[in-house]
Order: C-alpha cells, then structure tokens, then sequence
C-alpha cells in the first residue's frame, strides 16, 4: 500500500487518540508512507496546542517533538510547489475544502500520478474523507 498522511493521521502516530493504532498498524503494512511538507508545521502546531491546553506534559511535548525530527525524513515529502498550490486552490472550490487540506489532496494525487499506483489518504478529517474518492483515492481508516 502506498500511503500518503494528512496530518490529522501523522499526529496519531505520536499522541494517542483513536485511530492510534489504526495508523501505526497501517505504516507498518505500508510500501512508502508519504505527506506534504506543510503537515510538518501542522503537527508541530497540534503538538503546542496540545501542550498549551494541558494534554500534553512539557516532558511529553518535548518526546514528541524529537520522535517526529528522527522519523521526517523516512517520509517521501511531498513539496508544496506552485503548481500544486493552484491544483489546491481548484481542489478547495470544487470539494469546499480548507486550505491545508486541499494542499494535502493534492499532494496526495501528484503522489498518485508520480507512482502510476493507487495511493491510500490516511485521514480523520470528514471533508477531506468526502473528497478523496471523488478525486480517485481511496482512504483509511474507511
């Protein structure tokens, strides 16, 4: 399986939550894990919220951090060109996505047309989810 992670599945991999266990089962069952370079920020983001709002231990916080610096570059990164940013925006109109997430089912399609391969969208965000098989992916947790 070809896996690319919007960043509301890459954060799974690093605090527990549902669908924890689900991703990680997923990854190791995975040929290539992929994201775009923009759920880096996003995660780290999560991560600080997460850590402002009391759900993550400054101790936590900081694990977390180096867990995810050791494990980014395994991840095929996918960058966030021009090209691919006005293939977001057009995504973001049709499917009425938000920013980052049309960013990241478009990073998801290049992946797709790169590989000339089926490429499975890790995701737990409803519209995202919605979007992906309209624009020929498939997803998980399904």
């Amino acid at each position: 399986m070809n896996l690319y992670l919007d960043t509301s599945a890459l954060v799974k991999l690093y605090v527990k939550e549902e669908g924890s266990e689900s991703i990680r089962d997923a990854i190791g069952r995975a040929r290539l894990a992929s994201t775009s370079v923009i759920a880096y920020v996003e995660a780290r983001a999560a991560f600080a919220r997460r850590r402002r709002e009391g759900g993550l231990r400054v101790s936590d916080y900081r694990r977390v951090i180096r867990s995810l610096d050791v494990d980014w570059p395994h991840f095929v990164r996918l960058e966030a060109s021009e090209s691919l940013i006005r293939d977001a925006a057009r995504l973001a109109e049709v499917h009425g996505l938000r920013a980052y997430d049309a960013i990241h089912l478009a990073s998801a399609l290049v992946l797709k047309q790169r590989l000339g391969a089926p490429v499975v969208l890790g995701c737990w965000d409803t519209e995202l989810k919605s979007a992906a098989p309209k624009a020929g992916l498939q997803f998980f947790p399904d």
